[in-house]
């Protein structure tokens, strides 16, 4: 397990840089500027951003944008074309995990930013209600049809993926609800991910193990871990914790929800997971404003912290038993 921070690729020397490599951080998780080319040079060019502050880049989320391959719309075949192309160039620069989605129209959804927590901190939140009760613009769109359109963009893209060393790590629904909005989602369940292994069978098809969601997916999240990774196929991590149920919830801070954390990090160490693990959707403490929700200064520091006590804890409990 290492512990890295998603640090935008259009930010270096923001003081996030320089605060996390104070912090003993050195793994990055990158982003991909939307004016950047997907294009061997200019990647090349953001990995060596990277590398220049001290930090490794071990993967890139989000881009490019993939809504017409969801929809399996006239421009998906283009757009598949960009992942493909991506993918080909991670490969050649040694960027070995691409998070991506399959949340259609949207990405992560909130009806609140600023429900108190500790402390008067301030964390996001979630009611279905609130949500389905106001308008949607969006054409509906079943599970089905999603299925199908991400079999035919895995049957495109995982060949690349394989060729290039370059692993496909899923992220879940968030919220793991179906339909939002009247739209179907698809990753929002174990068996979702169940069938997602099995839809394309291949060692680089794997999974973005995002805490947050998959504790409203099941009781007993170490016992996920341990299940969905025994064949190494959890590839990522976003660490994090949730309360409530997937209906209605709050995020919380990482030492503060019902998820016995250190379980988790034991699950982690079982299963041999060595790979990228960053904290997600922190608290806005004091101080800090509400244009970077979820994604402030203050609470990652304090969550990479909190990583970093309970990985060194398991790492000697597992070194005193043997």
């Amino acid at each position: 397990m290492k512990i890295a921070e998603i640090l935008p690729g259009d930010q270096a020397d923001s003081p996030l840089w320089h605060l996390m490599r104070q912090a003993g951080v050195t793994d990055a998780v990158g982003t991909v500027p939307a004016d950047t080319p997907l294009e061997y040079l200019p990647l090349q060019q953001l990995k060596d951003r990277y590398n220049r502050f001290g930090f490794d880049l071990g993967v890139i989320e989000w881009r490019p944008p993939l809504n017409l391959a969801k929809r399996g719309l006239p421009g998906r075949d283009e757009e598949i074309d960009a992942v493909c192309a991506l993918i080909k160039n991670m490969g050649r620069l040694d960027i070995p995990v691409w998070c991506y989605e399959w949340m259609t129209d949207r990405n992560w959804v909130r009806t609140s930013t600023s429900t108190r927590a500790r402390g008067d901190s301030l964390v996001t939140g979630f009611d279905r209600a609130v949500f389905e009760a106001g308008p949607s613009s969006e054409d509906p769109i079943g599970e089905d049809q999603l299925w199908d359109n991400l079999e035919y963009f895995l049957r495109r893209v995982v060949p690349v993926a394989e060729d290039a060393g370059v692993r496909l790590a899923m992220h879940p629904d968030d919220p793991p609800v179906s339909p939002l909005g009247g739209i179907g989602r698809i990753m929002s369940s174990l068996d979702g991910y169940r069938r997602l292994l099995q839809t394309v069978p291949s060692p680089v098809n794997g999974i973005t193990f995002c805490q947050g969601n998959f504790r409203l997916m099941t009781d007993d999240l170490p016992a996920a871990i341990t299940e969905l990774g025994a064949d190494g196929k959890i590839f990522f991590v976003h660490f994090r914790d949730t309360e409530g149920t997937k209906d209605r919830f709050v995020e919380t801070w990482h030492d503060a929800g019902p998820t016995d954390m250190y379980a988790c990090i034991e699950a982690y160490r079982d299963i041999g997971f060595d790979g990228l693990m960053r904290c997600d959707h922190v608290p806005t403490m004091y101080g800090e404003p509400l244009t970077d929700v979820g994604y402030g200064t203050l609470g990652r520091l304090y969550a990479v912290g909190y990583m970093r006590g309970l990985i060194e804890a398991a790492v000697k409990d597992d070194k005193n038993r043997n």
